[in-house]
């Protein structure tokens, strides 16, 4: 029962990603890591098909690996949650968006911290810096 839990749930983060992936505002990179999980969880060959995608792959293993998250990507969440930001400024109320707000700036910082590529990954293991704020 757990297993097709897990793999059901794969596959509606995989739904979301891909409409992520052509939609503006909604990310995908955090479908793609939360479908990696689940199909690792239920599923081997979704779990290897994930991660020999063309586009999902390179991410995933540079994420797993590495704790990469380019720079592009953290310029696409900067503007997704700007906007988000913006629209509850003017819909929703003022504690509501502040709270929102907060919350996005901190997941901002937190993401800013990781490495934008795999040669900047390998210069803060070869200097002994931290990748980030844990390791």
């Amino acid at each position: 029962m757990k297993k097709k839990l897990f793999f059901i749930l794969g596959w509606l983060c995989l739904g979301l990603a891909y409409l992520g992936m052509v939609t503006p505002g909604l990310p995908w990179s955090i479908f793609i890591v939360s479908a990696a999980y689940c199909f690792a969880k239920s599923s081997d060959r979704m779990y290897n098909w994930i991660y020999s995608h063309p586009k999902f792959g390179p991410f995933l293993t540079n994420w797993t690996e590495k704790k990469v998250f380019p720079k592009k990507m953290k310029y696409l969440m900067i503007i997704t949650m700007s906007t988000t930001f913006l629209f509850l400024l003017v819909t929703a109320p003022l504690k509501v968006a502040l709270w929102s707000g907060a919350f996005m700036f901190l997941v901002a910082v937190w993401a800013w911290r990781f490495p934008n590529t795999v040669e900047e990954h390998q210069r803060r293991i070869k200097n002994g810096e931290k990748i980030g704020w844990l390791k």
